[in-house]
């Protein structure tokens, strides 16, 4: 069985990042990384399945004892990747997805840089301002702090390997899946299939 790939997935919030995850993740053969967050749960978010709700000792605490894959602050709260929900699932021929951001991302480029980065955008800022407007769950200042936030993380897009533009979501789902299979067809991970062929000859 072959070893699944590890694929970095970053959006500025408001991207509709979960939204095109939840398209994604209707394949099988790609796991979710639930990652660990010290803010509090939206409606309708559950602890163990949107994010592994910490309090911030609990979250430090978990920091001294080397349980994080990655981990960093984004606007006042703490977010990070347990290795627990990395390498077990990738051994098990799954691609795991860590929805993170770039902060996140840029460490793991360190420690993993065979893993494959992904970076979602809007179509504009001004949409992106609008989309969080329509949530109707964040004040006008905390909107603000996010747009302002935005616009310094698509700083990092030319960072990841590939960019897409999250307009039209079948669209940007597509051009996802466009990219994995690309991916899968590279010399480098394509070798199992040149073997068999020789092998066969």
């Amino acid at each position: 069985m072959s070893k699944g790939r590890l694929i970095v997935f970053s959006a500025p919030s408001g991207c509709g990042k979960g939204t095109m995850l939840a398209e994604i993740l209707k394949d099988e053969g790609f796991y979710l990384s639930v990652s660990a967050t010290t803010r509090l749960p939206r409606e309708g978010e559950t602890d163990g399945v949107n994010y592994y709700f910490l309090t911030k000792e609990e979250f430090e605490q978990k920091i001294s004892e080397n349980r994080f894959f990655e981990y960093a602050c984004y606007c006042g709260n703490y977010y990070g990747t347990l290795l627990s929900e990395v390498d077990d699932k990738l051994e098990e021929g799954k691609n795991v997805i860590l929805e993170i951001e770039v902060q996140g991302a840029m460490k793991i480029r360190q420690l993993r840089p065979d893993a494959l980065f992904v970076f979602v955008i809007p179509p504009s800022v001004r949409e992106l301002e609008r989309r969080l407007r329509k949530r109707g769950t964040e004040t006008d200042e905390v909107i603000a702090k996010r747009v302002a936030a935005a616009v310094e993380e698509l700083k990092y897009a030319p960072k990841y390997d590939y960019i897409i533009v999250n307009d039209a979501l079948e669209d940007a789902v597509s051009d996802f899946r466009a990219v994995i299979k690309a991916e899968s067809l590279r010399t480098e991970y394509a070798a199992e299939i040149l073997d068999e062929v020789i092998n066969n000859a």
